[in-house]
């Protein structure tokens, strides 16, 4: 009977380690991003684009760009074509009144409208050769969209991903 016990004690401990194991070991898994993924699917296709304005200080690339119903996972970081409209809060980067400067909308989200030019541009401060988006028009949806790519995520500054091809 004792060993019965300590079987069952083992059997026990042995499962909740494994339940403890699977749940921290996936970032991208966990209610907050399952109902992320929910999120994206109820969006409505059509002939626009997801941003989400990424800053990072002295660089020229706006932030990612997917396609309604496609995940953050397969966004693009692009450069900004700003012939035809200006880029959201298009600001100084260091205003003379102390008011809102150029980067202050990092982390909004906005419904993009435009095409990709097919050109690729070199950003010489982040030393990184991205896509170029010519801006058509914009709409601001969230100004506090939360973490972008998994949760728990902390912007310090820098990337979050490395970018696939943007090496020059």
């Amino acid at each position: 009977m004792p060993t019965r016990l300590v079987f069952s004690l083992l059997f026990c401990l042995l499962s909740l380690f494994m339940t403890g194991c699977e749940t921290g070991s996936s970032p991208a898994s966990g209610p907050q991003a399952e109902a992320r993924r929910r999120q994206i699917a109820m969006e409505p296709r059509g002939d626009y684009y997801i941003g989400r304005r990424f800053h990072v200080p002295f660089t020229h690339f706006w932030g990612y760009l997917r396609s309604p119903g496609q995940d953050w996972s397969s966004s693009k970081l692009v450069i900004m074509n700003e012939r035809y409209m200006k880029i959201p809060f298009r600001l100084p980067e260091q205003p003379s009144d102390g008011g809102y400067a150029y980067g202050d909308d990092h982390n909004n989200e906005y419904r993009i409208y435009g095409r990709y030019t097919g050109r690729r541009v070199f950003d010489p401060n982040s030393n990184m050769i991205l896509p170029e988006f010519e801006l058509r028009r914009w709409e601001l949806i969230n100004e506090s969209a939360g973490w972008l790519f998994t949760p728990g995520e902390r912007f310090t500054g820098r990337l979050l991903r490395s970018e696939p091809g943007s090496a020059p």
